[in-house]
C-alpha cells in the first residue's frame, strides 16, 4: 500500500554537481497562481511519483513559489497561457533558451487555458489508468479510492495536476522510445509540504476553528459575501494596518517548526509585554495606524493613475515609517526585528516625505480634486496663477470698455473665461432677438446662446486670448508634468517603501499577539527537540472567552511513554473541547504566539491531523462515514513520530461492531510502531474497547477520563481530566438535560438494560396472555363451525381473513 498512499514529505534538497552527474532524476512541475492562491504539482522521474501541494496563500512577490523552485530545481515548469501579470513576469525571468539549458534555469511550457479547466482535468485524472489501482475496481470504487489520496476539494491543485498529466503525455517523459500505447508511469501520488512548514489540511483548520467565515449582517455588503466569525484568527487580529492582517493570516496558514524563527517572534512579544515598554508599544501602534496601502499606490503611479488621496496617504506612510525607525533605533539591538527596521528604513523615507510635502499642495488638491503644486515650486506656474487670481478685476475693466462700444439698448455685459474656449463677451438676450439672424452684432462674432445670454468674441477678447492664453489648461499641463516627475522620483525609491510594508506588517502582527497575551494571561512556550508535550493548566483560547468559568487541564505526553491517550467520559463532559484545546495550544506555539496555559513545553511537530468533525458536502459526493474514513486514512498514511493526531468519536458513523473494530485496528497499527508512532489523542464512547481488552498492555497507552459525580439523579460535570476510564455513558441523564420526554428516556433505559443482560425486548403494544388466549379460542370456534364437506366453503379465504390476522396479533 505504500505506493498508493498520499504520504507527506519535505521537499528534497537541490542536487549538487557531483550528485547530478550520478543521477538522472528530472523534475517536471505544474504551477497555477490565482487570486493569491498557489497550487503546485510535480513529477519525479527517479521514483515515478506525482507530488502535489494543495493551494496555499502566496503574495504577489511569489516568494513561496521561488522557494519551491529553488529547492526542487525543476527542468520544466508547465502553466496556463492565461495568467496574471505577476506570475507571467516571474516566469519570464526563469525562461531558459535552447542554448542555455545548462545554466540551471527551467524551461517554461505554456498550454492553452482550456487544458487547465476544472472539469477537463478531473476527467483526465479519473479516466487515467494507474498501476496501483486494482483492475477489478468499478468506476465508482476507483473514484472513492482516488478521493482518499487526492484532495478533490482543492480545485486549483486539481487543475494544476491535470495540466501536469497533459504535459507528461505530450512529452512522453521517460518513455520517448517506447510504443505510443505505453503511458508515462505514475506509481504513486504523494503529498508534500515545504521544509519547516507544519502539514495541516483544511479539515483541521475547520474543526480547530482557526478561520470561520460568516455571512455579513449588512445588506450593503451581501455581494462581498463573508466576514470573519468567531475564530482564532478573529480573536488574535488586533492589527492596526491592512498588511498586518494579511501577514497574520499568512502565518496562520503556514505554521512552522523552525524553532529559530519562532523564538525570534517570541522575543519581540516578550519585549512588548514588559511593563516599562508600554509607552513604546503605544507609540508604535499609533504609527502603524497610518501605514497605508503602498503597493496599490505604487501600481497607480506606474499607470499614471494616481488619486489625490494617494499623495496624502503616501506622505503619512513615509512620515510614520521614519517615526517607527527612530523608535526602533532607541530599542535594544539584541532583537533582530528592531535592528532590521533601523537598518532597512533608510533616509530615502525622509527624501520621499520631504519631496511630497514641498511639492504637493494638499488643501488645493482636495478642493480642486486634482493634483496641484505648492507656491515657489515652479516660477512659471506661480506667474500664471497670479494672473488667474487677478483676472477678475481686470476682466471687469475690459467689460466696462466693451459696454461703451455696444448698442445703447444693451445695459450690461461681462467678460468671462471658459477653459479650452478662451475669453468671451457675454450680454443678456434682448426681447427683439428671436431668430438666429437677430443675434448678429457688428464687430462681434457670435459663438453660442446659453441660459438666455449671448456669447461673442470681440477684438479685445481675441487679444486677451493671445496675451494670456488658456491659463487653466496650461497650469494643469505643467502641474501634471511635475506630478509625473514626482512619481518617477518616488518609484526610483520604491524599494524602501516595499521594505516598510514587509517589516511594519511583522511589527503589527507581533504587537497584536502581545496584546492578546497580555489581556488573557498567556505564557511563552518553550520548544524542545524531544517528542511530546508538557502543558500545565492549558485552556481553550476560544471557549474561555465564552464560558463564565473555564476549567484548565494539563497535557503530558512523553517520548517513550503515554504517546497514545484514550479519553472516555459522558457526553458533554468536555472530551472534544480538550482535544481541540491540545491542538490549538500546539498550533499557536507553531506560529510564534504565546499560548493559553501556565506553562507549555512543545516538542518537534511536523503535522497536525484531525478526525473531529465531518464536513459534509454534496459537491464531494461522499457519505459521512466515508469522509470520516478519509480523514483517518490521511492520519494513518501521513503521520510520523513527530505528528499530532486528534480523533474524536471515530466509528460512530457505522454499526457499533464495525466502528469498534476499525478504531481498535487503527490504534493497534500505531501501537505496533512503538516509539515511532505519532502523539495520538482519541476520545471515544466505545467502552468495549477497554472492557474486551482489545488493546495490548503497553507503556505507550494512557487511559484518561473526564471527572463527573452522580448526585442522586443529577450528574455533575467537573470538566477535569484524570487518569482512569469511564464505563458508563450517562446517556439518559444527558438526554434529560437536552429536554427529551421522560417516557422516552425510561423506555431507553429499559431497552439498554435488557440488551446488556442478554434478555429479549418486549414490545410495549404487545397484548396480554389472556387476550391472546381469547383470540385463539375465537379462531378455533370459527374453524369448528365450518363444514369441510361443503364444496362452497373457501378455506383459503378463511385463512387469509381470520387465521393470519389473528396469528399476527398473537405472535
Amino acid at each position: 500500500m505504500s505506493a498508493t498512499s498520499a504520504t507527506s514529505c519535505a521537499l528534497p534538497p537541490p542536487l549538487g554537481p557531483e550528485q547530478e552527474e550520478q543521477e538522472s532524476s528530472e523534475i517536471h512541475m505544474s504551477v497555477l497562481w490565482y487570486a493569491g492562491q498557489l497550487a503546485i504539482t510535480y513529477y519525479d522521474t527517479e521514483d515515478c511519483s506525482v507530488y502535489f501541494m494543495p493551494e496555499i496563500p502566496d503574495n504577489e512577490d511569489l516568494k513561496l513559489l521561488q522557494k519551491v523552485i529553488g529547492e526542487l530545481n525543476p527542468q520544466c515548469i508547465v502553466t496556463s497561457a492565461k495568467q496574471d501579470q505577476n506570475i507571467a513576469k516571474f516566469l519570464t525571468n526563469l525562461t531558459a533558451t535552447a542554448g542555455d539549458k545548462d545554466t540551471g534555469k527551467p524551461e517554461i511550457v505554456l498550454f492553452p487555458n482550456i487544458d487547465f479547466g476544472l472539469e477537463v482535468t478531473k476527467q483526465r485524472i479519473l479516466s487515467r489508468q494507474f498501476p496501483f489501482i486494482p483492475s477489478h475496481m468499478t468506476a465508482t470504487e476507483k473514484i472513492l479510492y482516488l478521493s482518499s489520496i487526492i484532495p478533490f476539494e482543492s480545485p486549483l491543485m486539481i487543475r494544476a495536476l491535470g495540466g501536469l498529466l497533459k504535459f507528461l503525455d505530450r512529452r512522453r517523459v521517460g518513455v520517448e522510445l517506447e510504443d505510443s500505447s505505453v503511458a508515462v508511469p505514475i506509481l504513486a501520488f504523494k503529498k508534500f509540504v515545504l521544509s519547516d512548514t507544519v502539514n495541516m489540511d483544511q479539515d483541521t483548520y475547520c474543526v480547530l476553528q482557526i478561520f470561520k467565515s460568516d455571512t455579513h449582517p449588512s445588506v450593503y455588503k451581501l455581494s462581498s459575501g463573508l466576514k470573519e466569525g468567531f475564530s482564532l484568527y478573529g480573536i488574535l487580529n488586533r492589527c492596526r494596518c491592512k498588511w498586518g492582517e494579511k501577514l497574520l493570516r499568512l502565518w496562520l496558514t503556514r505554521p512552522t517548526r523552525n524553532v529559530t524563527e519562532l523564538n525570534k517572534r517570541l522575543d519581540v512579544i516578550n519585549f512588548f509585554l514588559l511593563a516599562q515598554n508600554h509607552e513604546t508599544v503605544l507609540t508604535l501602534q499609533n504609527c502603524l495606524k497610518n501605514i497605508k496601502n503602498v503597493p496599490l499606490i505604487l501600481k497607480r503611479m506606474t499607470l499614471s493613475n494616481t488619486k489625490v488621496s494617494d499623495w496624502q496617504a503616501l506622505y503619512k506612510t513615509a512620515y510614520n515609517a521614519v517615526c517607527l525607525r527612530d523608535t526602533c533605533r532607541s530599542l535594544p539591538n539584541t532583537i533582530e526585528l528592531f535592528q532590521t527596521i533601523s537598518r532597512v528604513f533608510t533616509d530615502d523615507l525622509h527624501y520621499i516625505a520631504n519631496l511630497i510635502s514641498k511639492v504637493v499642495d494638499f488643501e488645493g488638491s482636495l478642493s480642486e480634486n486634482r493634483f496641484t503644486v505648492r507656491p515657489n515650486v515652479d516660477a512659471n506656474i506661480d506667474e500664471k496663477k497670479r494672473k488667474l487670481m487677478g483676472l477678475s478685476d481686470f476682466l471687469t475693466e475690459v467689460a466696462r470698455k466693451e459696454l461703451e462700444t455696444l448698442d445703447n439698448r444693451i445695459t450690461s455685459c461681462c467678460v468671462i473665461y471658459i477653459p479650452l474656449i478662451g475669453f468671451l463677451l457675454s450680454i443678456p438676450r434682448l426681447p427683439n432677438m428671436v431668430e438666429k439672424s437677430d443675434f448678429e452684432i457688428e464687430g462681434l462674432d457670435f459663438m453660442f446662446l446659453s441660459e438666455d445670454k449671448l456669447h461673442y468674441r470681440s477684438a479685445r477678447t481675441k487679444e486677451l486670448d493671445s496675451l494670456l492664453g488658456d491659463l487653466h489648461c496650461e497650469i494643469r499641463d505643467q502641474e501634471t508634468l511635475i506630478m509625473h516627475q514626482l512619481q518617477t522620483r518616488i518609484l526610483e525609491k520604491s524599494e524602501v517603501l516595499n521594505s516598510v510594508i514587509e517589516y511594519t506588517a511583522h511589527l503589527d502582527v507581533l504587537l497584536a499577539l502581545a496584546a492578546m497575551a497580555r489581556e488573557n494571561a498567556y505564557c511563552r512556550p518553550r520548544f524542545t527537540h524531544r517528542h511530546g508535550f508538557h502543558i500545565k493548566d492549558g485552556r481553550h483560547p476560544l471557549m474561555e472567552l465564552c464560558a463564565k468559568t473555564f476549567v484548565a487541564n494539563p497535557v503530558d505526553s512523553g517520548e517513550a511513554t503515554r504517546r497514545i491517550k484514550i479519553i472516555t467520559g459522558p457526553n458533554s463532559s468536555g472530551k472534544s473541547v480538550y482535544l481541540k484545546q491540545v491542538g490549538l495550544i500546539v498550533f499557536m506555539a507553531l506560529i510564534g504566539s504565546y499560548v493559553p496555559a501556565a506553562e507549555a513545553e512543545i516538542g518537534v511537530i511536523d503535522g497536525i491531523y484531525t478526525r473531529i468533525h465531518s464536513r459534509e458536502s454534496v459537491s464531494v459526493g461522499l457519505s459521512t462515514f466515508m469522509i470520516d474514513l478519509n480523514q483517518v486514512a490521511k492520519a494513518v498514511n501521513n503521520a510520523t513520530e513527530r505528528s499530532l493526531v486528534l480523533i474524536d468519536e471515530f466509528g460512530k458513523g457505522t454499526n457499533t461492531l464495525d466502528g469498534l473494530s476499525l478504531l481498535a485496528a487503527v490504534l493497534r497499527y500505531w501501537i505496533r510502531q512503538g516509539t515511532q508512532c505519532p502523539q495520538v489523542f482519541v476520545s471515544t464512547n466505545f467502552h468495549s474497547l477497554m472492557q474486551l481488552e482489545l488493546l495490548p498492555d503497553t507503556p505507550l497507552l494512557e487511559y484518561l477520563t473526564m471527572e463527573t459525580h452522580q448526585d442522586g439523579e443529577e450528574l455533575i460535570f467537573f470538566y477535569q481530566i484524570k487518569q482512569g476510564m469511564s464505563t458508563i455513558s450517562h446517556a439518559a441523564t444527558i438526554a434529560a438535560l437536552a429536554g427529551m420526554p421522560a417516557k422516552i428516556i425510561e423506555r431507553g433505559v429499559e431497552v439498554s438494560e435488557l440488551i446488556r443482560n442478554g434478555k429479549p425486548i418486549k414490545r410495549l403494544d404487545h397484548p396480554s396472555k389472556g387476550d391472546r388466549m381469547e383470540k385463539c379460542k375465537s379462531v378455533v370456534e370459527k374453524f369448528l363451525c365450518i363444514d369441510l364437506d361443503d364444496p362452497q366453503v373457501d378455506l383459503e379465504e378463511f385463512m387469509s381473513k381470520e387465521v393470519l390476522p389473528s396469528a399476527a396479533s398473537v405472535l
